[in-house]
């Protein structure tokens, strides 16, 4: 999706620097925010090519879409309770594009204290008119200003009495999702993920140790004025910040290093690959685990990178192509139909499957709004279709890596379980990764399984 068919008239413009401060943030981000709420666009994909389209701007503008977008997106359940409290007309009565306006703002009344209230409200004023709606001007700028003055008084559930009412409007968090947790993970931990998801996302990569050590690694991205900070337990693993944007590093460009989570990171480090080890990738795109298997199963071994359509494994090559490694092979395979020619080939089936996705929430925040109880069922459903057919492919003595983003015990443990008692495999580790505990990292979920 071109982010800029959406940017229409005055707001547009072209990579010339005497026309930046032409661009109107505001506008920009609600152009993301409609997209996203009203037609059901994907948050990272939008805001990835909003970030990609303006990129000549300078890096605070830059974060101050990111911010503002993500931010409104991830606290929306919050915002409408606030604004519920002082408007007259209720949230789910508002026009959508004033909907709009008036939680991005609020957002800013709340979250961003080195903007004046004034200015907030001013230019959501501005923005209602340049979009037609001149005659809701004043109440977009009365309900903000009635906020912007009473913003220490705003009143939430009380925690004593409906705790999970409390946490899903101050974590703005569905309460079924809240009910969930709390009944398979009691009501401290369901409180800790929550608060997880809040955490500053950092960035890591994965160090690609065929084309240079680590340390080579770490002193070249210093070069690049790139900070720099090994990461406990895996020994390819940094944490790097203070970079402009990653495109922009000749590091990144020269395939010395892909981003990949922590937690996605445990996974593969848990596998414990061999040299020599034959692995297939069956839901592979965009090719981070397959990339983790060819690096460490070295020259010798090869790895199977799989996903159904062209447009995925299109993804996966873009990313072996960069990093320069020839013993993975691409394929178009739908997961769910049986390959007899790799049946028990195998030595590692990295099974990481189609899940609903509740532990990335703090980065793609538009899930928490997407996702419903059916889905999860239909999920689960769909995860036991294809470990049915994958499995075939482990030989004796092989290991199956199930994995997921998401935390719910149905799609997780209740899976491998199944898969243990089904196919006669036999549990090695579960492991449950869940947001922020090693800073900013995504919910996880692996099973790393021996086939008997």
């Amino acid at each position: 999706y071109e982010i800029s068919e959406c940017l229409v008239g005055s707001e547009m413009c072209i990579r010339d620097s005497a026309v930046t401060d032409s661009v109107n943030l505001r506008a920009v981000v609600l152009d993301i925010l409609m997209e996203i709420n009203e037609k059901g666009e994907f948050s990272h994909l939008l805001i990835n090519n909003a970030l990609t389209k303006y990129q000549y701007l300078d890096k605070n503008k830059r974060a101050f879409i990111s911010r503002l977008s993500l931010g409104t997106i991830e606290n929306r359940i919050e915002l409408d309770y606030i604004i519920d409290q002082f408007s007259k007309t209720p949230v789910r009565k508002m026009k959508p594009l004033i909907r709009n306006i008036c939680e991005m703002s609020v957002y800013q009344i709340i979250y961003m204290d080195n903007i004046p209230d004034s200015a907030v409200c001013n230019e959501a004023v501005k923005l209602a008119t340049k979009r037609g709606f001149t005659g809701l001007k004043g109440f977009v700028n009365g309900v903000l200003r009635n906020i912007a003055r009473n913003k220490d008084n705003i009143t939430y559930p009380d925690r004593n009495k409906d705790i999970e009412q409390y946490l899903s409007v101050k974590y703005s968090m569905p309460l079924w999702i809240v009910k969930m947790w709390h009944s398979q993970l009691g009501i401290d931990k369901t409180e800790k993920i929550l608060a997880g998801f809040k955490q500053e996302k950092k960035t890591y990569v994965r160090c690609n140790t065929a084309k240079a050590p680590v340390e080579e690694i770490k002193r070249i991205l210093s070069q690049e004025n790139v900070s720099v900070a090994d990461v406990e337990g895996i020994p390819y693993a940094l944490e790097i910040k203070d970079y402009d944007y990653i495109a922009g590093l000749k590091s990144f460009r020269d395939g010395l290093y892909q981003i990949q989570d922590i937690s996605s990171m445990t996974a593969g480090y848990m596998t414990g690959f061999k040299a020599g080890d034959t692995v297939i990738d069956v839901c592979a795109a965009p090719g981070g685990k397959s990339v983790n298997a060819a690096i460490s199963v070295g020259t010798d071994g090869k790895v199977y990178s799989r996903d159904v359509s062209d447009y995925k494994a299109g993804l996966i090559e873009e990313n072996i192509s960069r990093l320069g490694l020839n013993n993975i092979e691409v394929q178009v395979k739908d997961a769910l139909v049986m390959d007899e020619s790799m049946r028990e080939k195998a030595d590692v089936v990295i099974a990481d499957l189609p899940c609903s996705g509740l532990g990335v929430m703090g980065r793609k925040p538009d899930i928490r709004y997407n996702i419903t109880e059916d889905k999860l069922v239909s999920l689960k459903e769909l995860q036991q279709s294809i470990l049915s057919v994958v499995q075939a492919y482990v030989k004796q003595g092989g290991i199956m890596m199930y994995s997921t983003c998401t935390i719910n015990s149905e799609e997780n443990e209740a899976n491998a379980d199944w898969l243990c008692k089904e196919y006669g495999f036999k549990k090695i580790e579960y492991r449950q990764i869940l947001p922020g505990k090693n800073g900013g990292t995504d919910g996880f979920f692996v099973a790393k399984l021996r086939r008997e």
